[in-house]
C-alpha cells in the first residue's frame, strides 16, 4: 500500500514572523520520512525565504492512495550524478604505483585522553601518490613550466558545459578522430564512455584498455574543447613509452580526467561537468570528486 503522512508544522523566519499549519497531508515514498525531509519539502513547495527554525509536530504515517501524480524519481534523484570511483586503503589505480595507505593519525580510542567522556574524534592520515582513483591532469603533470593545480582557475574545473560520446570498448579500443566527428564539442568538456570502468579494480582493467590516438587528440585540440575525460585506465596507449595525447592536450591547457565511471547514466548532452581538486602548488594531478549536474528542462 502507498503511504501518506499527516503532521502539523511551525516555521519561523530569521527576519521575524512565522507560519503554522495543522493536519497537513503529504504523499511519501517508502514507509517513513524524517522531520527534516518534511520541513525541507514544505519550505521548497511554498517557496519560502529567510527560514530559520522549523518544527514538525504530531506526525502520523498511514496507508492511503497517493493524491499527487508521481514524480519521475530517477530524474529527481540523479540531478547530481557521481562519476568518481571510491578510493580506499590498498586500492591500485595504476600498476607500478603504490596503493594509498588510509589509516588513523588519531583514533577515537586514543582521543579519549584529550577530551571529556563522550567527546571522541578521529583524525585520518593518508599516504598516496597523486595518480589515485579518479583524477585530473593539468599542464604541470607533463610540462615543468605548465600550470599546476593552484594556477588553474576554478572556471576550468567546474560547471563545464559537457557532452558524452559513446564508443564501446567491445567495438574498438583505438579511438580515432573519426569517432569524434559530427558532435558539438567546441568549448565543452568531452567525456568518452567506453564502458571500460566495468573492469575497475580487476586485473583486466590494467591491460589493453581503450585509448585515444594522437590524431584524435589533435582534433580535440583544434576544436578548442575545454577538458577531455575517459572511463579508461589511461587516455594514451600505454604499450609504448610515448604519451602523445597527454602531450597534445596538456600543451594546449586542455585538462584530462581519467578513470571516470557511471557515464552510462548520463544523457548525451544537457548537463554540466565538474572535477575539482584541492588547490595544491607544485602538483600536476590529483584525485577529484567528478560529477555531472543535469540541466532542468
Amino acid at each position: 500500500m502507498q503511504k501518506r503522512v499527516k503532521f502539523d508544522f511551525e516555521i519561523y523566519f530569521t527576519n521575524g514572523g512565522n507560519i503554522k499549519g495543522e493536519d497537513f497531508r503529504l504523499d511519501i515514498k517508502g514507509n517513513n520520512i524524517s522531520d527534516k525531509e518534511l520541513a525541507d519539502y514544505i519550505v521548497a513547495d511554498l517557496r519560502l525565504l529567510m527560514v530559520g527554525q522549523t518544527k514538525i509536530l504530531n506526525k502520523i504515517i498511514f496507508e492511503e492512495t497517493h493524491k499527487r501524480k508521481p514524480i519521475d524519481e530517477k530524474i529527481k534523484s540523479n540531478l547530481l550524478i557521481d562519476l568518481s570511483h571510491t578510493i580506499e586503503d590498498g586500492l591500485v589505480t595504476y600498476k607500478g604505483l603504490p596503493a594509498p595507505i588510509i589509516c588513523d593519525y588519531l583514533s577515537r580510542e586514543d582521543s579519549k585522553q584529550f577530551y571529556e567522556k563522550g567527546t571522541e574524534f578521529q583524525i585520518g592520515k593518508i599516504e598516496m601518490v597523486t595518480n589515485t582513483g579518479t583524477y585530473i591532469d593539468c599542464p604541470f603533470h607533463r610540462f615543468e613550466e605548465g600550470k599546476d593545480l593552484s594556477q588553474v582557475g576554478l572556471e576550468c574545473f567546474a560547471d563545464l558545459d559537457a557532452i558524452v560520446i559513446r564508443i564501446p570498448h567491445t567495438k574498438t579500443i583505438e579511438i580515432t578522430e573519426e569517432h569524434l566527428k559530427n558532435y558539438e564539442i567546441r568549448n565543452r568538456a568531452v567525456l568518452i564512455q567506453t564502458g571500460w570502468d566495468e573492469h575497475w579494480n580487476t586485473e583486466q582493467y590494467y591491460e589493453n584498455n581503450p585509448y585515444l590516438t594522437e590524431k584524435a587528440a589533435e582534433y580535440l585540440r583544434d576544436c578548442s574543447v575545454k577538458l577531455v575525460g575517459i572511463d579508461s585506465h589511461n587516455i594514451d596507449d600505454t604499450k609504448g613509452k610515448n604519451r602523445p595525447v597527454h602531450t597534445t592536450l596538456l600543451s594546449a591547457e586542455i585538462l584530462i580526467v581519467e578513470h571516470l565511471c557511471n557515464l552510462y547514466l548520463l544523457p548525451e548532452d544537457g548537463f554540466t561537468f565538474s572535477a575539482i581538486p584541492p588547490k595544491f602548488k607544485g602538483v600536476g594531478t590529483f584525485p577529484v570528486r567528478a560529477f555531472a549536474k543535469l540541466k532542468n528542462k
